[in-house]
């Protein structure tokens, strides 16, 4: 909000910079000189011994020779609290004892202000009576089960933990004598029952935390049950004009201000898991107030970090939660913005952790913790036995949802181009032990047929300096392929829904020549993102696609390399892919068989060669050679040259014997 001239100089006016910072440091009473305003300390900003961090509160500023921090009362607020402009004005407002000038110019505003003011004042009281409780001879087997809980009295201090004592009236009547019962109603913290009865305290026999807001303001409770067979094992304040459950972490405060130091934050599942986390150095930590995490808590969460990790129990209902978080975020990321997960051994909360194992293993648990594309993926892969294609397809149908739901469209592509890699290796067969030579191929293959002799397929570019451009030199099998390569490409981007129909098979189809590769892979981008492709290929590298492909004749003749109906076109793109496949298929085997003559001692290489022909025959008679005489001629030419290779190989070693 626009705040009025001389208000800000107003403020400087009422307060030292001194004054500010003095409540963050320790001067160093060697350095400093208050007479002249002078003041140096070590700096809250970095890590130091040495006190390098001056404020000269003549002028208002402040300077760091150490990590070179400078700026005046409201950047020092602004960047040690963690908190917006704005906020760092109202802390110091409050401080000088100034209304802000929006709340002065509008009554009503006013009016709200002070009635919020009062319910902040009854909450106050009840923070103080519960400490009393809490501190007295009665509740010594209340601090008991707290120090067994592993919490220090320091800790104890630092949360302003409380009793309330199991009295049915004893905040009821404290209120009475202050003349504050109304307010204490509206704050939720006496039960005024509709049949006019008497009031009484909401709380009895509970132990409390008090829940503040990231201003320090106590806002509600939080009571956990010492009796075990009460009927609410935690019970917090109602909603009430100064709490919002839907809008409120705990510890939101602190953590903000350690995150501001730390860059990280993490997010727990309950109280006793944020003190916990406290204690052993992770003051950094904030937890929803019992219930799962809703879109006001996670967008206060990336107010403070861009990553926040969601550190939950390692049981079912810890990732019943974690799914729920994942459905909650995907329409909400944005670049940079998204969530790890931290889980749990099973059994065990961050509590725990710490008890059983120390600091060190929650250290290192968070230092594993998993980002969300992990936790969306394992959800689906983990759901059911993915050992029929039906399961296979609705699977990839629920991913599919999922990316829809994505609203940041860069999110989108690059979660749609993760899973399909995730896909892809999940569903790929065994490589064999030794790759083939065919074609030149250097990389692993997968198996494509079953039985014995079964077919390989490259799962990679067989050479990274392949090229569409035809002009380049390459054998007439290279040549070939790329040409079967680009026509499936160009039927599929002039015939996207036919392309959206045969997804499965263009993303599983294996590709000779990395530039085609490419090109199917951002296809792919597109279809997925439900997008033109070949705008969307235009757009990310700067080149029409179609004109690319067309350039290659062989491609642009195709009968299908023009949209069509999806009804004829689908069939004919299908069989394109499938007689590319076998062809590969086909190709690999001969250089199986080839390589394996080199060491053949017996007559098993007739039996390979054998095999390898049939392969070829079988592929004619399907008709995937006869489409280019070529092809069949190069085929023809392989088993010649084994042929010659063989005779050549026994005719020496005849030769060496004689």
């Amino acid at each position: 909000m626009a705040l009025p001239p001389g208000f800000l100089d107003d403020l400087r006016q009422r307060l030292t910079l001194s004054d500010i910072a003095g409540r963050k440091v320790t001067w160093d009473a060697r350095k400093s000189n208050p007479a002249k305003g002078d003041f140096w300390a070590p700096c809250p900003f970095h890590q130091e011994k040495t006190a390098s961090f001056h404020v000269d509160d003549r002028k208002g500023f402040y300077y760091c020779f150490g990590c070179h921090a400078k700026g005046d009362m409201i950047s020092f607020v602004k960047e040690t609290d963690n908190v917006s402009f704005i906020e760092s004005v109202e802390i110091l407002a409050r401080e000088a004892g100034v209304d802000m000038p929006a709340q002065t110019r509008d009554p009503r505003a006013a009016e709200a202000r002070d009635r919020r003011t009062r319910l902040a004042d009854v909450m106050e009281q009840a923070v103080q009576a519960y400490g009393l409780a809490f501190r007295s001879a009665a509740a010594a087997p209340i601090r008991d089960y707290v120090r067994g809980r592993g919490l220090t009295g320091e800790t104890a201090k630092t949360f302003e933990i409380g009793f309330a004592p199991d009295n049915r009236t004893a905040l009821t009547d404290m209120f009475k004598e202050k003349g504050v019962l109304d307010d204490a109603i509206a704050a939720g913290m006496v039960i005024k029952p509709e049949d006019g009865g008497n009031p009484y305290d909401r709380f009895r026999g509970r132990l409390m935390f008090p829940i503040r807001d990231p201003r320090g303001r106590c806002i509600a409770f939080g009571g956990r049950a010492m009796d075990p067979n009460a009927r609410a094992k935690y019970l917090n304040s109602p909603e009430t004009e100064l709490f919002h459950k839907s809008r409120v972490l705990y510890n939101h405060g602190p953590a903000r201000e350690a995150a501001g130091k730390t860059g990280a934050l993490i997010v727990a599942e309950g109280y006793m898991d944020v003190i916990a986390l406290a204690q052993a150095g992770f003051r950094h930590a904030v937890a929803p107030l019992g219930t799962a995490i809703t879109e006001e808590q996670l967008g206060l969460m990336w107010r403070i970090t861009d990553e926040p990790v969601i550190a939950l129990d390692g049981d079912k209902a810890g990732l019943r939660a974690a799914e729920r978080l994942v459905d909650l975020a995907l329409p909400m990321l944005s670049p940079g913005k998204s969530l790890r997960f931290c889980i749990m051994p099973e059994g065990r909360d961050p509590d725990d952790l710490i008890k059983a194992e120390g600091p060190g293993a929650m250290q290192a648990a968070i230092e594993e913790a998993v980002p969300l594309i992990e936790m969306l993926w394992r959800r689906e892969v983990e759901r059911e036995t993915l050992d029929t294609p039906e399961r296979r397809a609705a699977m990839d149908q629920r991913l599919k949802q999922a990316l829809g739901r994505i609203g940041d469209a860069g999110v989108r592509n690059h979660y749609a181009a993760d899973l399909r890699e995730r896909r892809a290796q999940l569903f790929a067969p065994k490589p064999r032990a030794q790759a083939p030579a065919a074609l030149g191929q250097t990389g692993p293959a997968r198996r494509t047929g079953q039985g014995r002799g079964g077919r390989y397929v490259p799962t990679r570019p067989v050479r990274e300096t392949l090229s569409s451009d035809l002009a380049r030199k390459g054998s007439a099998q290279e040549a070939d392929t790329r040409i079967r390569e680009s026509a499936i490409l160009l039927i599929a981007l002039k015939n996207p829904e036919a392309a959206r129909q045969l997804e499965a098979a263009l993303e599983a189809m294996a590709f000779v020549a990395p530039d085609m590769a490419q090109i199917r892979d951002r296809l792919m981008d597109a279809l997925a993102d439900e997008t033109d492709p070949v705008e969307h290929i235009h757009q990310a590298t700067g080149e029409d696609p179609v004109a690319m492909l067309s350039r290659i004749p062989q491609a642009r003749a195709h009968p299908q390399s023009r949209p069509g109906p999806v009804d004829q076109v689908v069939p004919v793109l299908a069989e394109a892919i499938e007689r590319h496949q076998a062809f590969l298929t086909h190709t690999t085997e001969i250089g199986d068989a080839r390589r394996d003559l080199a060491d053949a001692d017996d007559e098993s290489w007739s039996v390979r060669v054998h095999q390898a022909n049939q392969e070829r025959l079988e592929a004619d008679s399907r008709g995937v050679a006869k489409e280019d005489e070529a092809i069949s001629d190069s085929g023809e030419s392989i088993f010649q040259r084994m042929l010659d290779n063989e005779a050549w190989r026994r005719s020496s070693k005849k030769r060496q014997a004689q």
